[in-house]
């Protein structure tokens, strides 16, 4: 096995076994004492209205799946931006730094792009009106 995946393994190992280890201790240390009160779903400290298995609109989970589409693709934004000055030079960096001249568009460029293609998708579903929720 090789050396380099030791300290993973062994993190994942105790990991695993601590989990195993609090789930066990839990059950065997504590008296399970049921009553209404405590059976009850606890909704921050109002009393649950309605049945567990309410029927949600179709926009409700229109807007959650845009939210998160939106938000991984902001996410790509980290790379670029780590990788921004590579991006940008027609050559390699010296010392961190582009040389006089060697400067592109590109690295800013194609972040544009994307930026535009998120900007046109923001724009279609907003007329499209996913985003209200009346």
């Amino acid at each position: 096995m090789d050396r380099t995946y030791l300290p993973v393994l062994l993190l994942l190992g105790f990991v695993a076994l601590n989990a195993v280890a609090m789930v066990a201790l839990s059950t065997m240390v504590l008296r399970r004492r049921p009553a209404p009160v405590k059976d009850q779903p606890y909704e921050s400290g109002i009393p649950p209205l309605g049945d567990a298995r309410e029927r949600f609109s179709v926009k409700f989970y229109m807007v959650a799946m845009l939210f998160i589409i939106f938000d991984i693709e902001t996410v790509f934004m980290i790379p670029w931006g780590v990788y921004f000055k590579q991006l940008s030079c027609t050559t390699g960096l010296v010392n961190g730094m582009c040389p006089a001249g060697m400067t592109s568009f590109f690295g800013l460029g194609e972040m544009l792009v994307f930026m535009v293609i998120l900007l046109f998708g923001f724009v279609y579903v907003w007329k499209k009106g996913a985003l209200q929720w009346d």
